[in-house]
């Protein structure tokens, strides 16, 4: 019982509310203290990169306190000049204390180089030409050769020279597809030469026999 008429106590009750005061006023001025200690109050917002080269980028962020550094290159965009600000992180209007790191991606020089792939030599067009633009080439002329297979890719072409499975190309390169005509003659052409060059060693050998 004692406790309890200790509990209901006056002097217990003025003890109790002068703890939460004090630990009201702690926590104030550990709040205060932690937010001038940290610059809470200090906002710099920040500029807008893109487009600059790093030269342009450090000069505004030397000026504001602030820092950077370079994420990988992005894909190359023909929309941004060369090694110029593609993106960054925070965004341009953001709010950010001092020495805060912005992340940059920059533009690389030009498109990278893609391989061909192998196995799309007799394959059908409708199959070859989704692979090729997937893998971010673009699909220029289209002719055609005596084959038994119509629309078959007998051989892939960039600036009149044929491409091999390996060989590289910058990315949005055009591709000429050479198909086949769906006639049935493949290989007449060499045997038409051929019977042609004997059909004149014949007459050659004619002429020396009646001379």
């Amino acid at each position: 019982m004692t406790f309890l008429k200790f509990i209901f106590s006056k002097t217990f009750l003025i003890q109790l509310v002068l703890a939460a005061l004090a630990l009201v006023l702690i926590t104030f001025v550990i709040l205060e203290w932690l937010e001038h200690s940290t610059n809470q109050d200090q906002r710099i917002t920040v500029p807008n990169l893109a487009r600059l080269s790093l030269d342009k980028v450090d000069q505004q962020l030397a000026e504001l306190d602030l820092r950077r550094e370079i994420l990988d290159s992005a894909n190359y965009n023909p929309d941004y000049p060369p090694y110029s600000v593609i993106d960054q992180v925070p965004l341009p209007g953001k709010f950010v204390k001092e020495n805060r790191k912005i992340y940059l991606t920059l533009n690389p020089s030009g498109y990278r180089k893609v391989e061909i792939p192998e196995n799309l030599i007799r394959r059908t067009r409708r199959q070859v030409e989704p692979t090729l633009k997937s893998l971010g080439f673009e699909i220029g002329s289209i002719t055609y050769k005596p084959d038994v297979a119509k629309d078959a890719v007998l051989e892939l072409r960039y600036k009149g020279e044929k491409l091999e499975p390996g060989d590289k190309l910058m990315k949005t390169s055009k591709i000429d597809l050479v198909l086949g005509d769906g006639s049935g003659r493949y290989g007449m052409e060499d045997e038409e030469e051929k019977t042609a060059e004997e059909e004149i060693l014949d007459d050659l050998e004619n002429e020396e026999f009646d001379f």
